[in-house]
């Protein structure tokens, strides 16, 4: 009987994906938009528009299981092999100083098999009837409230040095449409706006001990528009002990030319705890050669919870002012925040075990 078992373990074994191995050499180009056979990945739409009163966020990811999580002799990839869906959505309202978030993954009850699709080209994401779908030069986003087109008002751009992260925490490579024009209808609003789309793949999905522990880094990020034009992507990556490894800027002119910021500092002025005991910082001078921008968020209470990621973050809209080369400039724009793992209270499985 075991000589059997051992058997399908091993054929099982077999059918693991071969995944592609993080290489900081490759050449990487901005139309990648497609999956990326890589253990993490995840595509974004977010925006603020200030005239409107309103902030969203949508976030798509695709994930495998580690293939060194080990549970004894048995390694759990090999059960499910993925990859593994969720999506993200998120909505302030900062009229009635309301939050509104909703999540979908995988194995629901329902559909056991799940409702995912990934498709390219055209891009096309879907999470049962929340679709992200690429037509032509534009993007169509339909989830649930935000019914809104997006085009692209400069070309998708690589961040130096191309990637995310460090060795240590996992990397990401990072391509981005930093401007898109937007209009539609959100929270059964009209809307017009600007909003800003990522796409990120690579290996920043953490394995410690006997379980896996989801992201393999923290971070602290921005995406902003500046009144003259330029865009601005501003990362602060920390490691499991919350230490800071990496910090990064891109500065988008307004021709789409990218390029990176020396001597970015990016430090944080005032705290906010969460009702989950979780502390945010939501004030920030931020320095760079040729930028000094004063941030602070719009709301503070803005953290959200995911039972489908099992990560606290907080996602919302900031807003500040400041100097680009000499000249005054207003940033407006979403932040990140990355507060750690998280464990639904009434989730089947219950907790992994070291979280």
């Amino acid at each position: 009987m075991r000589w059997w078992l051992m058997v399908a373990v091993l054929a099982l074994a077999g059918c693991l994906p071969s995944l592609q191995a993080f290489d900081p050499d490759r050449l990487l180009t901005a139309d990648n938009w497609g999956p990326n056979n890589t253990p993490l990945e995840w595509w974004y739409v977010s925006g603020y528009l200030p005239e409107e009163g309103l902030a969203f966020h949508w976030a798509f990811f695709k994930a495998y299981v580690p293939q060194n999580w080990q549970v004894g002799p048995i390694k759990p990839a090999i059960f499910f092999p993925g990859p593994y869906h969720a999506a993200h959505l998120a909505i302030t309202d900062l009229r009635s100083h309301q939050k509104f978030f909703d999540e979908r993954f995988d194995f629901r009850t329902d559909r056991p098999q799940g409702d995912s699709l990934v498709q390219f080209p055209p891009l096309r994401l879907e999470q049962g009837d929340w679709r992200l779908v690429q037509q032509g030069s534009t993007y169509h986003l339909s989830a649930g409230p935000i019914q809104v087109r997006l085009t692209p008002l400069k070309p998708a751009v690589v961040h130096p040095p191309g990637y995310s992260g460090t060795p240590e925490t996992g990397r990401m490579y990072y391509v981005s449409f930093t401007r898109m024009a937007l209009e539609g209808a959100i929270a059964g609003r009209a809307v017009r706006g600007e909003a800003w789309m990522d796409h990120q793949w690579g290996d920043q999905i953490g394995s410690q001990g006997s379980s896996p522990t989801g992201l393999g880094a923290l971070w602290d990020w921005f995406g902003l528009h500046l009144s003259n034009g330029v865009d601005l992507m501003l990362y602060r990556v920390k490691n499991a002990r919350e230490e800071v490894v990496q910090l990064a800027a891109t500065a988008v002119d307004a021709q789409g030319e990218a390029r990176a910021l020396n001597n970015l500092r990016m430090t944080p002025l005032e705290n906010w705890v969460s009702p989950s005991g979780r502390s945010y910082s939501l004030v920030w001078q931020v320095e760079a050669d040729g930028l000094n921008l004063r941030l602070e968020a719009l709301r503070k209470d803005q953290e959200l919870l995911t039972a489908s990621t099992r990560v606290a973050y907080w996602e919302g809209p900031v807003a500040g002012s400041g100097t680009w080369q000499g000249q005054g400039v207003l940033a407006t724009g979403m932040g990140e925040f990355v507060a750690g793992p998280y464990n639904p209270p009434d989730e089947l499985f219950g907790p992994f075990p070291g979280r």
